[in-house]
């Protein structure tokens, strides 16, 4: 799956910032959806496009878990108290949302050089 970016052979584990440029780019490619970790047709939630970078070892768990505080912080600072795959399934939610979502927190992690 991950052919198509260029992203089969020897992944390596990104910090942060990369981390949510990867998961970008993975719903960039394969599209983004609500409610499901992965759709029937392969379309991924911000959740899922997670799972895929750590199971195919472009992220360990412990950057993973700082790149989704980064997300927290930017939601928080929105004035939005919920988590980000509960935000990602809002009715109404767009796609457009969700790419500012991840581009600021990328922006936000690399600030404090992460």
């Amino acid at each position: 799956m991950l052919a198509g970016l260029g992203w089969w052979n020897n992944p390596i584990p990104q910090n942060p910032s990369g981390h949510l440029d990867q998961v970008l780019a993975v719903l960039e490619r394969y599209g983004w959806c609500q409610s499901l970790d992965t759709s029937p047709t392969g379309r991924m939630c911000m959740r899922g496009a997670q799972n895929l970078l750590e199971r195919t070892g472009h992220v360990t768990p412990d950057v993973r878990e700082r790149a989704t505080a980064h997300m927290q912080t930017v939601l928080t600072r929105a004035g939005v108290d919920m988590p980000f795959w509960a935000w990602n399934d809002l009715p109404g939610q767009e796609f457009s949302h969700v790419k500012a979502l991840l581009t600021r927190a990328a922006t936000h992690a690399r600030t404090i050089g992460d």
